[in-house]
């Protein structure tokens, strides 16, 4: 994947799927998490690209620093947005959090699985990677860019339904 963004996509139709049991900032913030190893790789020039944080297991360990980190993030992002007030300051649930973490480490480690070579997904029990190739490179990012896209059009239908009701 061309670092993180195009990972945001899926997150998207997620978020506009689950609404509210969905955080999206979270789901972010565990994308920018995952790729800080490949970026030192890349800056440094030392070390395995897609390393341990790129295995199923090591995407265990990133989701519960990100939920951990990432819920009092979010929850500041939010007030800094001034989606939350002051007065009455939004609250994401834990299990809310653990879901997008989780959900965020798992779908970053199955897509970049599908397209790099270097990945080992099932570290330590295999060496393997049963998810190379199984699209290609190009419509792994179109099913990321249009699952986006239309995770956009169905939260947006949503909001302006909800917004008409009231």
């Amino acid at each position: 994947m061309p670092f993180t963004p195009i990972h945001m996509g899926p997150g998207i139709l997620i978020k506009a799927i689950l609404q509210s049991s969905f955080s999206l900032m979270v789901f972010g913030w565990t994308q920018i998490v995952m790729d800080i190893q490949p970026l030192i790789v890349m800056i440094t020039g030392e070390g395995h690209l897609h390393g341990f944080t790129h295995t199923y297991v090591g995407a265990v360990l990133i989701a519960i620093f990100s939920a951990l980190t990432g819920k009092y993030l979010s929850e500041f992002g939010l007030k800094i947005l001034r989606i939350s007030k002051s007065e009455n300051p939004i609250s994401i649930v834990w299990w809310v959090v653990f879901l997008s973490a989780f959900l965020g480490s798992f779908s970053h480690v199955f897509l970049d699985s599908i397209m790099h070579a270097d990945v080992e997904p099932f570290f330590p029990i295999t060496l393997d990677n049963q998810f190379l190739g199984l699209i290609s490179i190009p419509l792994l990012h179109k099913v990321c860019l249009y699952s986006g896209l239309i995770g956009a059009a169905i939260y947006y239908g949503t909001y302006l339904k909800v917004k008409k009701d009231l």
